[in-house]
């Protein structure tokens, strides 16, 4: 999920923005006032284009469009780095941007009641609320008149931008989502620091219990850093949202489901369930429950900030995670500046048994889903779907993932080669390299190609293939990896080929209607849950099956069968509208 890929799909990661918010209410299907960059107002239609069409030419002035987004970005430079730099003086675009803080869904619940919306918005899985509101455009003829490369990006996955069956409407350009894409980085899994796995002579991690074993001989003879500091089994994310990510969502995982957020969907008749309803997870967070009990869980997981989660993680003392790369990426960043390479992190498929399968490679194929929306307020769509074209044009997309030519890569022999100084930088000073240059910062705003795909020189849209991943390693990781008999961390894991591609995609961004039942249901199962599991996690193991009973009961009478029942039929109504040609 939010993915944040999800759902982060985080919730990417990772890795938000509400700046200047401009316009009065209205709704998107009734006629608008639009203010013209004149600073006169014409009467135009929301969903077309025609009264805001630009000249045969392309407008390169200099604009400002306000954006929010719900995804995290904390080296964002407002758009004095080299790539934006080279964005605006191809388009004439600049962004003024804040991400969100917090709760994002709170965020956009606050925008659409506002009636002030930003030009640009990028809302997830709240998209459903804005479009309540009436403050996001029908996209249709913005892209068919004025975005060809958005549309030979999405061809025939065009459809799967559609809202819904009864609202074919296209609010948001599918932008979390990559076409064409194979896979190659595991991000997540389970995570332990190269040194521990070196010291217990690189045993096989497949099981929780593997993963318990050697954190436990590792502290019982290092109980403390060379500063005389504890060291720290396993600490847990748990502040806000990144709940789902380090506490919730691995119980799906490590029983072998698929990640569809916060259901179980079976994969034959798409019957959905909550997934922490499932008797296989309640034994998942009985082992957590152990790990807290025999003192190998952080005693402070569930009261740490997010910035306390992370100063912990850079002082090298945390031997393992449960989380996803980009989550904790800047505090492993921080100790392979301080040259401290045995203390980051190698990814396991760690599963509750070892008949089970780690599904972090399930296809999901192209998921559609999560995108970017224009704001039925913008003062210029027809110059914004052209600055969200440019994007993802080859050159925009190239742009994003792999910087400028002669400065971030060369091209050798008609391939693009990242030079070793740069290349330096990004393994030992990454945040300081991402901030300047601002590569990959518009990835989230942009229908784009996928890790694998190849543009027509032959060249790979992105860095994320085998060959450059292994470039990217520090030579202990290399040690580790060779240990296991692998070459990147993915080679661990099971395959695609071994998963059959989800008719949906992935549930947790299938869009839901703001005030539909569902979403008001959802919301009171995920405040019982965000109290009870914590609960359950440190409470003494004899009382572990009494709190788990009582949070069953609870989601009972919260109407959990309901919610059940409604986001059924969401996800039967995106299997049938997928199906369609």
């Amino acid at each position: 999920m939010f993915r944040l890929k999800s759902k982060a799909t985080i919730f990417l990661t990772i890795t938000l923005l509400v700046g200047l918010i401009t316009g009065c209410s209205g709704n998107n299907k009734a006629t608008n006032e639009v203010q013209s960059d004149t600073g006169t107002k014409t009467e135009t239609n929301a969903n077309s284009a025609e009264a805001s069409e630009q000249p045969a030419e392309e407008d390169l002035s200099p604009v400002t469009f306000t954006y929010f987004g719900e995804d995290p970005n904390p080296n964002w430079n407002n758009m004095q780095d080299d790539v934006s730099k080279e964005i605006t003086r191809r388009t004439g675009v600049t962004l003024d941007a804040e991400f969100a803080v917090g709760d994002p869904a709170q965020k956009v619940a606050l925008i659409a009641t506002s009636g002030e919306y930003p030009d640009i918005i990028a809302a997830k899985g709240d998209i459903g609320k804005l479009v309540d509101a009436g403050a996001v455009l029908d996209l249709t003829d913005l892209i068919d008149k004025h975005a060809p490369n958005i549309k030979k990006v999405l061809g025939e996955y065009m459809v799967r931008a559609k809202y819904t069956n009864a609202d074919q409407s296209i609010y948001a350009i599918p932008t979390w989502a990559a076409v064409k894409e194979e896979k190659f980085v595991a991000g997540g899994g389970f995570e332990l620091q190269h040194r521990v796995v070196k010291e217990a002579g690189y045993p096989e991690i497949r099981t929780v219990q593997d993963y318990e074993n050697v954190i436990k001989a590792y502290l019982e003879k290092h109980p403390t850093d060379e500063n005389g500091n504890k060291n720290i089994g396993v600490s847990l994310n748990a502040d806000d949202w990144h709940m789902y990510i380090s506490v919730t969502n691995p119980a799906v995982a490590t029983t072998g489901a698929s990640d569809d957020g916060e259901y179980y969907i079976d994969q034959e008749t798409f019957e959905v369930t909550y997934h922490f309803r499932r008797p296989e997870e309640k034994e998942y967070f009985r082992w957590l429950n152990h790990m807290n009990d025999i003192g190998l869980l952080d005693k402070e997981s569930f009261v740490q900030k997010y910035d306390q989660y992370k100063a912990k993680v850079a002082t090298g003392r945390v031997l393992g995670l449960i989380d996803q790369d980009w989550d904790y990426n800047d505090a492993q960043q921080a100790l392979k500046t301080a040259g401290k390479f045995d203390q980051t992190y190698g990814h396991y498929p760690v599963t509750m048994s070892k008949d089970i399968k780690e599904p972090s490679f399930w296809p999901t194929g192209f998921m559609g889903g999560y995108g970017i929306a224009i704001s039925s307020k913008a003062k210029d769509p027809v110059r914004i779907i052209k600055f969200l074209d440019f994007l993802a044009s080859d050159e925009g997309q190239i742009l994003n993932n792999w910087g400028i030519e002669g400065k971030h890569y060369v091209v050798e022999n008609g391939k693009r080669v990242v030079p070793a100084e740069v290349q330096d930088r990004i393994n030992n000073d990454n945040i300081a390299f991402t901030k300047e240059t601002g590569i990959g910062f518009y990835w989230n705003m942009m229908a784009h190609y996928g890790d694998g795909a190849k543009d027509e020189t032959g060249n790979y849209y992105t860095k994320n293939f085998p060959e450059q991943l292994v470039i990217g390693y520090s030579d202990v990781e290399k040690e580790t990896l060779a240990a296991y008999n692998a070459t990147t961390w993915k080679d661990l894991f099971p395959k695609e080929s071994e998963f059959k591609v989800k008719a949906y995609g992935a549930a947790w961004n299938i869009s839901i209607p703001g005030e539909d039942e569902v979403s008001i249901l959802a919301n009171k199962m995920k405040d019982i849950t965000w109290k009870r599991i914590p609960e359950a996690i440190l409470a003494k193991p004899e009382n572990f099956d009494k709190i788990w009973d009582d949070y069953m009961k609870d989601l009972d009478k919260a109407g959990v069968e309901k919610m059940e029942d409604g986001y059924e039929k969401y996800v039967k109504d995106r299997v049938e509208l997928w199906s369609s040609k």
